[in-house]
């Protein structure tokens, strides 16, 4: 019975320091991980609109979606394009007088083959046409899905953001059309609806 008990303390003891280990490393670490992530996003803004001087946060799930942008008014507008997508944030774009040029809008879309896509994409208020995007979460099909950096943003410069952006899988993408990744449609289709998830809240919400 006593060696039991002695046993039990061990393993409690043990279990405490490692819970309170765990709990340092993680206190430790968070910080910079959270800086890591925030330059990352930074880089990315300064990717899809790199005219701009400054970037001012006007919608971030981070906070709860309490800005000038709430959260009702964009899952108003993203349950209307039947996408399931999120928008995790938003930047407006600004020149060095301080004039909104754009939009930068930070995207989340759930259907991918391997999980969620995670990119940011940025809007030019000139002519309402995308500027770019830029991934930075995904974990697709190596080979396959994984290649929508390569495939699918080098298309998306120039599309126009008063309408759908839609895929083809003949390889003759025209206008608002991109061509699709070969053997990936899941892939495509949902960096697709996360684009026009994006889209529908940049001319519903941001420009309407």
């Amino acid at each position: 019975m006593k060696g039991m008990l002695k046993d039990a303390a061990i393993l409690f003891v043990i279990t405490l320091i490692s819970g309170l280990v765990l709990g340092f490393v993680y206190d430790l670490t968070k910080e910079p991980i959270a800086a890591q992530e925030a330059q990352k996003t930074q880089a990315a803004y300064r990717e899809v609109l790199p005219d701009a001087a400054d970037f001012e946060v006007i919608y971030d799930t981070a906070d709860g979606g309490n800005g000038s942008v709430t959260k009702e008014q964009i899952d108003g507008v993203i349950s209307g394009t039947g996408a399931d997508a999120d928008i995790e944030g938003i930047v407006a774009a600004k020149d060095a007088a301080g004039t909104v040029i754009g939009y930068v809008l930070t995207v989340t879309d759930h259907e991918g083959y391997g999980g969620d896509i995670t990119f940011a994409m940025g809007i030019k208020n000139a002519d309402q046409t995308l500027n770019g995007a830029s991934i930075l979460s995904i974990s697709e099909t190596a080979g396959l899905g994984m290649r929508a950096g390569e495939v699918i943003v080098p298309q998306l410069p120039g599309k126009d953001m008063k309408e759908d952006v839609t895929f083809t899988k003949a390889g003759d993408a025209q206008g608002n059309q991109i061509d699709a990744i070969s053997g990936a449609t899941v892939t495509t289709t949902a960096f697709v609806n996360g684009l026009n998830a994006g889209r529908a809240v940049y001319a519903q919400v941001l420009v309407q």
